[in-house]
């Protein structure tokens, strides 16, 4: 369990972390998200105890991390900002290192190092030294010591910059693996990794926290949730799918001819849409309804919201 009560920090005269409280339990999957310079690294830091608040207080465990920094460090799992490593170490000497001064030895140290070298597919690159390797396959090797003396907490911050599409999915795979027995808590500022990986979302804008709740509570905040879209084969007479009853309004995307209704509170449209679609015969290609858009979402929250 991590709680946090009133965190605060400020550097001079710019407070970055502005009053933050919440909670978070095992089993929660917690994306941090927020646009940049919204104060979610500069969270993490204090998480880990890496960067003292001005204010306020970060516990684990119902022990403050500020007292007890330390021994509550050896439950964390922190992959940074950047992924700092020693690029003049192989990778099998980097993670070598890490496994010392995470007191691992003997055989569980030669397992462990063997699980997350599988894990994060790092055989290749083994003997390569680190300032020689990729920006995705650093990322991975950062990941790959965040998780090597198995920790209960993992923070993670950015951990699929730089992968491709490829080792994206696969990160985002071993995440959902590891949270099934730890707490975990994601910074990123791609929505579609906290649709896809998270089952909790927190939206820090300014510093401040504006949204704490799951991804579909974030989607039902969005005008298109339960919209209905469609395409036409060609060109043909939409005007009346506005009048049909429920429709509050409907929008036309001028570069891809994509028509978007939009129901009156509390109003499923999809069965009428239809039903005129049939009636007048209208050339329809495709036709779906919208689950909601987060990145209109996210930046009504945190534009209008923290002006």
């Amino acid at each position: 369990m991590i709680s946090v009560k009133h965190l605060t920090r400020t550097f001079d005269d710019f407070t970055a972390v502005d009053d933050l409280s919440f909670e978070i339990a095992p089993g929660d999957v917690v994306g941090f998200l927020g646009p940049n310079g919204a104060g979610k690294s500069t969270t993490m830091k204090m998480l880990t105890g890496f960067l003292s608040p001005s204010s306020g207080e970060v516990k684990i465990d119902n022990l403050s991390m500020q007292q007890n920094a330390k021994m509550l460090q050896k439950k964390i799992g922190y992959l940074p900002e950047g992924s700092p490593v020693y690029g003049d170490m192989t990778v099998f000497q980097f993670l070598h290192f890490i496994a010392d001064v995470r007191e691992l030895k003997g055989k569980s140290k030669k397992a462990r190092i063997g699980e997350v070298i599988t894990q994060l597919e790092l055989q290749s690159v083994l003997n390569r030294t680190v300032d020689n390797l990729s920006k995705g396959f650093k990322r991975r090797v950062g990941l790959a010591q965040a998780i090597i003396h198995d920790p209960q907490i993992l923070i993670l911050d950015e951990p699929t910059d730089g992968l491709d599409p490829n080792q994206k999915h696969h990160v985002r795979e071993l995440i959902r693996k590891l949270s099934q027995d730890k707490l975990v808590i994601i910074s990123t500022h791609i929505l579609e990794e906290v649709t896809s990986v998270c089952n909790r979302v927190m939206i820090i804008a300014k510093g401040q926290l504006r949204f704490d709740g799951t991804p579909t509570a974030l989607q039902q905040k969005s005008r298109y949730y339960h919209a209905v879209s469609l395409t036409l084969s060609y060109a043909a007479d939409i005007s009346g799918l506005a009048e049909i009853e429920g429709v509050a309004d409907m929008e036309i995307n001028r570069i891809t001819g994509q028509v978007t209704l939009f129901p009156e509170p509390d109003t499923y449209i999809l069965g009428p849409i239809t039903n005129y679609i049939n009636h007048r015969k209208l050339p329809v290609d495709a036709l779906f309804v919208e689950q909601g858009r987060v990145d209109e979402v996210f930046r009504r929250i945190t534009s209008e919201e923290a002006a």
